[in-house]
């Protein structure tokens, strides 16, 4: 087992360079959610470098097979994302975006690249191990419905089904060379709601020839709170924010309508159904009781993710394996979503997150903001990991 692992380790560092550039290359030509065209067409040919036969998949994704002896033994499916963000780079970096507007902020080129890397590693051990490797480069993971259920709608965990899925995702929190992973709930759902409440405009000093919209659009806005102050169990953690409020009247003029968007978020798919209905009769009774209409759309997005517990495990011990126990940390549970929960909702899967943050603090800006980079390391340490964990879960439906 030391022996490979040092085989691994080895390919990672010898590859390490050309990583980094496959990162860079992505990160100056990035794209957005469903137009990855160019991202797509650069990962395919890279993988027929390696002696793969890419598949079109859902769009603008891409998969690929890494045979190994006896394939049919057991499949293990590695994800990647490649859609970029909306954002204005601001970084002053030679591989800075050349696409105004659009940047890879979440790490998303990380993660192809480093999926890459790893196929370069695995496609050097195929006499190494019995199975089947199956990669799945993905696109839309920022926008709805989510690559991953269009992915899953046109069989990408189907022939070969894998026995587990594994993901992985920067974490700028951690320094490079680091993971971190939690069994059970780790990510939340999120939902998008949209809400229009519309009254009678007029003149701000006349408010009794009116009906105020933007008063009853500040009610339901407190109202609305109690759905988690007091209607979620305490013990599933429930988040309900909104962040868009346009009431586009002026100082003196009450406008007819009040525009709202926000985000419900939970860790429970029932407490997920009964909340859409609390919502949605609280919202329609309160305006209906101040005289006026709304109207309230909640748009479904990514369910909650869980990381399946026995996988996990072994997805932890394996990473101690090749990193070191003091290089594996426990997460807390995070609110934010991610459409790889629609993987672990049908299929054994596993999502930990990669440290990014340089030793002396640099590269530590959040993901989605315009100064997110990383430290290259984590393009060493992200593929060799996920080489040697997809042959530890390969080697797990082995007989002992």
């Amino acid at each position: 087992m030391q022996h490979l692992i040092s085989r691994i380790k080895s390919l990672a560092a010898e590859a390490a360079a050309d990583t980094v550039a496959l990162r860079q290359h992505l990160h100056q030509h990035p794209e957005l959610s469903f137009e990855e065209t160019q991202t797509a067409a650069f990962v395919s040919g890279q993988l027929r470098q390696l002696g793969l036969s890419p598949q079109p998949m859902a769009t603008t994704g891409v998969v690929a097979l890494i045979e190994g002896r006896n394939p049919g033994a057991r499949t293990v499916a590695l994800r990647a994302d490649m859609d970029a963000l909306p954002i204005l780079e601001a970084n002053e970096v030679p591989y800075k975006s050349q696409n105004p507007g659009v940047m890879h902020a979440c790490g998303h080129d990380v993660h192809t690249s480093s999926l890459l890397g790893t196929a370069r590693i695995l496609t050097q051990l195929r006499d190494e191990f019995e199975g089947t490797v199956k990669l799945i480069f993905q696109p839309g993971e920022e926008k709805l419905p989510g690559g991953a259920s269009l992915m899953i709608q046109e069989g990408v965990l189907q022939n070969p089904a894998p026995a587990s899925v594994l993901g992985q995702h920067v974490f700028p929190h951690l320094p490079a060379g680091k993971i971190g992973l939690r069994a059970g709930r780790y990510m939340a759902s999120t939902d998008e709601l949209y809400l229009t409440v519309r009254g009678k405009g007029g003149h701000g000093a006349m408010p009794e020839q009116n009906l105020d919209p933007v008063l009853v659009a500040a009610h339901i806005i407190v109202a609305a709170q109690q759905l988690v102050s007091r209607r979620a169990n305490p013990k599933i953690p429930s988040v309900l924010s909104f962040g868009k409020v346009i009431a586009n009247g002026a100082t003196n003029v009450i406008p007819n309508e009040v525009y709202i968007e926000g985000t419900f978020r939970t860790l429970h798919e029932g407490w997920r159904e009964e909340a859409h209905g609390h919502l949605r009769r609280l919202v329609e009774g309160l305006a209906d009781a101040m005289g006026a209409e709304c109207d309230l759309e909640i748009r479904r997005g990514y369910p909650y993710l869980e990381n399946e517990p026995q996988l996990t495990a072994r997805t932890r011990a394996a990473a101690e394996e090749y990193l070191g126990a003091e290089n594996v940390v426990e997460l807390d549970q995070w609110m934010a979503a991610e459409d790889f929960a629609y993987y672990s909702q049908t299929a054994d899967a596993c999502f930990y997150r990669l440290g990014t943050r340089s030793a002396d603090g640099r590269n530590s800006s959040s993901v989605h903001t315009p100064t997110f980079d990383i430290d290259a390391q984590a393009l060493e340490t992200g593929p060799g990991l996920m080489a040697w964990l997809a042959l530890r879960e390969l080697a797990a439906g082995s007989p002992a």
